[in-house]
């Protein structure tokens, strides 16, 4: 009975996937397995009693890249995937869709253990191993990532303890002119592939220039946001004028050569904000809106690992 089920389900998606389905292109571009592992030393109902089992491993970690794809809460997030054939297809015809509080208990459990930071980990791993290591330089920049402050006055207690919906991390900062409340998303795309390489996420109204990603040995493009601050890699950070030190003809030529080269640093902010709807996160912490963001930018070097694969095929 199950064989013909999954036969008619197959049989349905074929006609999903004439139309084009862009999971089905992502799906084989990474080994899930070797994401197996990580995930189930989180778990343990070995024990004598038994009890519930849990769900597939690889499942639960596409449940989530499902959300950061598509910009889903959790409720929406287990009806589209019990709605959807092609999500189905994608989680492989699980006899089981994960359940909203599943979703929520699993990411959780990943961010206690540390075990997004593995599978992140995992992720550059499989992208070296493609040979798209890092080459000729990085580019680091950061984004704004909001939140809502809540309907609470701004002098009410906030933190772990506070008894109050609103969020509990997020910070307020103003740029330009405009002020922005939530938090900061710092990433390092390597120049060659356009991947990103690593990532933090810290409040809002932390300055650029007290992030360093970079690593001994890089070369590291970075805008005049980051002028000052501490580079552990070659500093190619544009030069801004301070007092009583204006630009030289000199510094203004260097500014160019580096504006060229960092631009590429701008385009998962565009992907993340305008494809992934991910600028606004309605999670209360600084951990959870980092695992969200990993997960967010899991999908970003997917979707560019099938956009390489396509322009250069082997």
């Amino acid at each position: 009975m199950k064989s013909f089920e999954k036969y008619f389900m197959n049989k349905q998606y074929s006609r999903v996937k004439a139309l084009g389905d862009k999971l089905a292109e992502i799906d084989p571009i990474i080994d899930w397995e070797f994401f197996r592992p990580i995930v189930s030393e989180m778990y343990d109902n070995d024990s004598e009693r038994g009890g519930r089992p849990n769900i597939d491993e690889i499942v639960m970690i596409k449940m989530l890249v499902l959300q950061s794809w598509y910009g889903l809460s959790d409720p929406e997030l287990e009806r589209q995937a019990n709605d959807r054939i092609s999500f189905q297809k994608f989680l492989g015809f699980p006899e089981r869709i994960p359940d909203r509080s599943t979703v929520w208990a699993f990411r959780e459990r990943l961010i206690d253990t540390g075990k997004d930071e593995i599978i992140w980990e995992e992720l550059q791993k499989q992208i070296d191993s493609k040979g798209l290591e890092v080459k000729e330089g990085v580019i680091q920049d950061a984004t704004f990532i909001t939140a809502d402050p809540g309907h609470q006055r701004v002098n009410e207690p906030r933190g772990p303890e506070a008894k109050t919906r609103r969020n509990k991390e997020g910070e307020w900062t103003k740029k330009n002119g405009k002020s922005h409340f939530g938090y900061k998303l710092h990433t390092l795309v390597d120049m060659n592939y356009g991947l990103i390489r690593r990532l933090e996420t810290t409040t809002a109204e932390v300055h650029d220039s007290q992030i360093d990603l970079s690593k001994s040995g890089e070369v590291v493009y970075r805008d005049r946001g980051y002028f000052g601050g501490s580079c552990k890699g070659y500093n190619a950070t544009m030069k801004r004028a301070v007092r009583g030190h204006p630009l030289k003809i000199r510094d203004k030529l260097r500014n160019k050569r580096i504006v060229r080269k960092r631009s590429a640093g701008e385009r998962p902010y565009a992907v993340i904000k305008n494809i992934f709807k991910s600028g606004h996160l309605l999670v209360t912490t600084t951990l959870r809106a980092h695992t969200k963001n990993l997960f967010t930018c899991f999908c970003y070097n997917l979707l560019q690992l099938n956009t390489l694969q396509k322009n250069n095929p082997t």
